[in-house]
C-alpha cells in the first residue's frame, strides 16, 4: 500500500541567530564594571545627570564601610553647592492620598519650570527586610516628567520609617539642581519628628470623617505641622471635608505660637481632581516669605544642622559598638546570662558598655 503524502510542507529556515550578541554583551559587561572616581561622579551630579546621582546614593545607603567612605568624600565635595532648595516634608494617615497628592503638586510646580526631587520611604519588613519600592508605579506621570527624580528608598527598620541616610541624599539632589525636595514619609506617628528635623515646611494630609482612633497621634504631628491638608474633598465628601476643616482650625488655635512666626492653616484638597493644589503651593512661598525675613528659615536649618551632627555620632557609635569581633563574643555570653536569670538586662548593658570603653 503506498505511503499517503502529507499536505504539510515545511520550508527550510535560516539558521537563528545568537540570543545574545556576544560584542554587545562585552561592552555592556566593560562599560558596568567602569567606576567612576570621586572627582568625575561629584562632576557627573553637579552637571544633573540622574543616572549617576542615583548611583551615588546607593553609595550612600549602603552600610559597607568602603562605600560610606566614598560617599561621605562626594557629600563634602558637593556641600559647597547644597542648600539652594525648599524641603517639604509630606505625611499623612494611611489611605490619605498621599502619591497622588505629590504627583498633582509635583507636575505643577513642573508646569512652573522648577525641577523636583522626590524621596519616598518605603517601609521595610521588619521579618524579611524587603521593601516593596513602589512610589515610580504610583507616579505614573511624574516619573515621566524629566525635570522630576523620584528616588523610593527602603526605610530598613529606621525610627519611623525614615531613611537613614535622607539627609545626604538631600544634599546630593541639591547639587543636581533640584529646586525643590519633597520627603515622603510612610506614615504617622512619633517619629515623624525626624523628617521634621531636615525640612523647612512640614505638610500633613488628613482625611475628613477619619474617626476617633486617630485623635492619640494628631495633636503630637499636628503641632509640627505648617499646613495641615484635608485630602479627598470632592464628591459626596465636600460637606464633611469642610466640617473637618473647621474642627482643625479650631484645634489650632489651643496650640501655642510657633517660634517661626506662622500661623499654621487648614487648606481642602483634591488631589484627584487637581483642586486646591496651588493654594497648597502658594501658602509654602508664603511660609518661605516670612521666615526668610525674619531670620528663622535659616535659624532652623542651623539648628538641624547640629542635630544631625549628633545623631550621626550616635548611629556610629551604636554600629562600631555592634559591629567590634571582640563585643560580638561577649553579647553573645551576656545574652544567656540574661537569659538564664543569672544578671538582669541592665547590668549586662552597664558591663558590656564597661568593658566596651575601657
Amino acid at each position: 500500500m503506498a505511503k499517503k503524502k502529507s499536505a504539510l510542507k515545511v520550508m527550510k529556515g535560516i539558521d537563528a541567530p545568537e540570543t545574545v550578541n556576544e560584542d554587545a554583551a562585552k561592552r555592556f559587561l566593560t562599560k558596568r564594571k567602569k567606576h567612576l572616581g570621586i572627582g568625575q561622579t561629584v562632576k557627573e551630579v553637579l552637571a544633573g545627570n540622574i543616572t549617576i546621582l542615583s548611583s551615588a546614593i546607593t553609595l550612600i545607603e549602603s552600610n559597607l564601610p568602603k562605600h560610606q567612605k566614598i560617599a561621605a568624600k562626594i557629600i563634602e565635595k558637593c556641600l559647597p553647592y547644597s542648600g539652594n532648595s525648599v524641603r517639604i516634608g509630606i505625611t499623612g494617615v494611611p489611605g490619605v492620598g498621599k502619591s497622588t497628592f505629590i504627583e498633582a503638586l509635583g507636575l505643577h510646580l513642573i508646569k512652573q519650570g522648577h525641577k523636583l526631587a522626590v524621596l519616598a520611604i518605603d517601609p521595610s519588613s521588619e521579618q524579611s527586610g524587603g521593601s516593596i519600592l513602589g512610589d515610580k508605579t504610583r507616579m505614573e506621570q511624574l516619573s515621566a516628567e524629566k525635570n522630576a527624580f523620584i528616588r523610593p528608598s527602603p526605610s530598613s527598620g529606621s525610627l519611623g520609617g525614615v531613611a537613614r541616610k535622607t539627609r545626604e541624599s538631600i544634599i546630593l539632589c541639591e547639587a543636581a539642581g533640584f529646586d525643590t525636595i519633597f520627603i515622603e514619609t510612610v506614615g504617622v506617628g512619633q517619629s515623624e519628628t525626624k523628617v521634621h528635623s531636615m525640612v523647612d515646611f512640614f505638610l500633613l494630609l488628613m482625611l475628613a470623617g477619619a474617626g476617633d482612633e486617630l485623635q492619640g497621634i494628631k495633636r503630637g504631628i499636628m503641632e509640627m505641622a505648617d499646613t495641615i491638608i484635608i485630602n479627598k474633598a470632592d464628591g459626596s465628601n465636600v460637606d464633611k471635608a469642610k466640617m473637618a476643616k473647621r474642627e482643625y482650625e479650631n484645634a489650632l488655635h489651643m496650640f501655642p505660637p510657633t517660634q517661626s512666626g506662622w500661623i499654621p492653616n487648614v487648606l481642602l484638597t483634591s488631589a484627584l481632581n487637581n483642586l486646591g493644589i496651588d493654594e497648597v503651593w502658594k501658602s509654602i512661598i508664603d511660609y518661605q516669605k516670612l521666615t526668610q525675613k525674619n531670620g528663622f528659615w535659616q535659624q532652623n536649618r542651623n539648628r538641624q544642622a547640629k542635630y544631625w551632627m549628633h545623631e550621626t555620632i550616635l548611629e556610629s557609635l551604636k554600629n562600631h559598638f555592634y559591629q567590634n569581633p571582640d563585643n560580638r563574643k561577649l553579647i553573645n555570653e551576656y545574652e544567656q546570662k540574661v537569659l538564664e536569670g543569672k544578671i538582669s538586662p541592665f547590668e549586662a548593658a552597664q558591663v558590656l558598655l564597661n568593658r566596651y570603653f575601657s
